[in-house]
């Protein structure tokens, strides 16, 4: 009985786990948004000091702390589209906020808006902190 019963919670967290989106599967339901990691984000900030960086919270969080180099411009507020025309559509841009939700947002937006290649951080500043990356704190 004890192995009849391993097996069908094996058979039922495998099925589980074949549902999820792996991020391969979101880039490519969402074309050239791509969601990448904390490190990728870190190691392109270190190699590219031209980057455009977008922090995607309120100017409140982004006072408290954000990544190196970042500019702030918030996905909610109402001039979002205007501010972030600024940035150069041909040039990757990296956005991130607290999670993952306004920056999915946001990236969908700058997609619409014709940005050719947008990466989103995934897990936000709160992964980002886990992993003990660098931060600026003011």
């Amino acid at each position: 009985m004890k192995k009849i019963l391993i097996f069908v919670l094996g058979v039922v967290i495998t099925f589980f786990n074949s549902c999820k989106e792996s991020p391969n599967q979101i880039t490519d339901i969402k074309g050239n948004i791509e969601l990448i990691s904390p490190q990728q984000v870190y190691d392109a900030i270190y190699k590219d000091h031209t980057l455009q960086l977008i922090d995607v919270r309120t100017p409140e969080e982004f006072e408290n702390r954000h990544l190196k180099g970042a500019q702030n411009i918030c996905v909610t507020s109402d001039d979002f589209k205007e501010k972030v025309k600024v940035l150069d559509k041909n040039k990757p841009v990296y956005v991130y906020c607290y999670k993952g939700g306004r920056s999915a947002q946001a990236a969908l937006q700058l997609k619409e808006m014709g940005f050719t290649k947008i990466y989103d951080m995934d897990g936000g500043i709160l992964l980002w902190e886990e992993q003990r990356l660098e931060l600026k704190k003011n």
